[in-house]
C-alpha cells in the first residue's frame, strides 16, 4: 500500500499533538527580534514569543525556511520509507516559504514524488487544510488523492478574524497604509477575511464586543460545517469567542490552538479567528 506523508510549515500553528497523531512533518520558519534569530517552536515556543512581545520594543521579523531545509524533509521521509510527499505551505502571496519548496523539487529533485499546494491561507486555516490532507493520507489515499483532498479544501476553505489594530500588518506589508489609517483613526476592531491568499479588512466594527459577535454570526451563517478551527494569540477573551459558538458541532471535533510566532509578528496581540470547511 503506498504510504503518503503531510509536510507543512510552522505558520499552520497545529497543536504538536494533533501533529504527532496524524504523523505531519513540519518545516519551521524562523522569528527574528532584532539581530537574533530563532528557529520557531524549536528555539522559540508561542508562550515565549508572547511573553517578549508584551515586553515592548521593535517588532519581530520573520522569514522563510531555506530550499535545502525542505529537501533535508523530503528525502528523511523518503528514507521512512514513503512513496510520495505532499507539501502544504502558508499562503504563496504572504510568504516566499512555498517558493523554497518548489525550489527543493525543481532544482535539486528528491527521492520520491513532491507534489506542494498553496494553501492560500494562514494559521490554523492551512492547518485544516493540512489535517484533511493527513487523514486522506492515513486511510491509504494515493499521491492524486490526497492532492485532490488538499486542494478541494484549499478552494472551500473560509478564515476570518478579529485584530486589535493593523499596525503590525501594515509594518509587515500585509495590509496597505490606507486601511491601517483608517482603522487608527476611527479606532475600530477589525474583522479580517484572508481571501485568495491575502488579508483583506471585510468588516469595520465599534468595539471588541461587537466584533467578536460579527466574526460568530459569520460562522452560524456558514451552515453545516465538516470542522471548525478557533484560535487566537494572546487573547484574553478566546473564550468569549467559545461561548458564543458553544452551540455549534461541526462533524470532526472542534479544534482550538493558538496563534504562533509566525502569523502572531503580523496579526499582533489580542488577535482571535476561525478557520471552517462547509459540511
Amino acid at each position: 500500500m503506498p504510504s503518503i506523508r503531510v509536510v507543512t510549515d510552522s505558520a499552520c500553528d497545529l497543536p504538536d499533538g494533533l501533529l504527532g497523531e496524524l504523523d505531519i512533518s513540519m518545516v519551521p520558519l524562523r522569528v527574528r527580534f532584532g539581530a537574533e534569530e530563532l528557529i520557531d517552536r524549536e528555539e522559540l515556543s508561542t508562550k515565549e514569543f508572547w511573553a517578549r512581545n508584551a515586553r515592548g520594543g521593535a517588532l519581530p521579523e520573520t522569514s522563510a525556511p531555506s530550499p535545502g531545509a525542505f529537501r533535508q524533509m523530503f528525502d528523511h521521509l523518503a528514507g521512512e520509507g514513503a512513496s510520495g510527499v505532499v507539501c502544504v505551505a502558508l499562503s504563496s502571496r504572504l510568504s516566499a516559504t512555498i517558493e523554497a519548496a518548489r525550489q527543493a523539487v525543481s532544482e535539486t529533485g528528491a527521492q520520491v514524488p513532491v507534489r506542494v499546494i498553496d494553501s492560500r491561507s494562514v494559521t490554523m486555516g492551512q492547518g485544516l487544510v493540512v489535517v484533511e490532507a493527513a487523514e486522506r493520507a492515513a486511510a491509504g489515499a494515493d499521491l492524486d488523492e490526497v492532492v485532490a483532498v488538499a486542494e478541494r479544501s484549499v478552494s472551500e476553505l473560509k478564515v476570518f478574524g478579529v485584530i486589535d489594530t493593523l499596525e503590525n500588518m501594515r509594518r509587515g506589508g500585509r495590509i496597505g497604509n490606507a486601511a491601517a489609517m483608517l482603522g487608527s483613526v476611527l479606532a475600530i476592531k477589525p474583522v479580517i477575511e484572508i481571501r485568495d491568499g491575502v488579508v483583506e479588512v471585510e468588516s469595520k466594527q465599534r468595539t471588541r464586543a461587537k466584533s467578536l459577535r460579527y466574526l460568530a454570526d459569520k460562522v452560524r451563517s456558514a451552515g453545516t460545517l465538516r470542522r471548525l478551527a478557533i484560535f487566537g494569540g494572546d487573547a484574553s477573551d478566546l473564550d468569549v469567542l467559545l461561548d458564543l459558538l458553544a452551540d455549534v458541532t461541526p462533524t470532526h471535533p472542534l479544534l482550538i490552538g493558538d496563534i504562533g510566532p509566525v502569523i502572531g509578528t503580523h496579526a499582533g496581540p489580542g488577535a482571535v479567528g476561525a478557520a471552517w470547511l462547509p459540511g
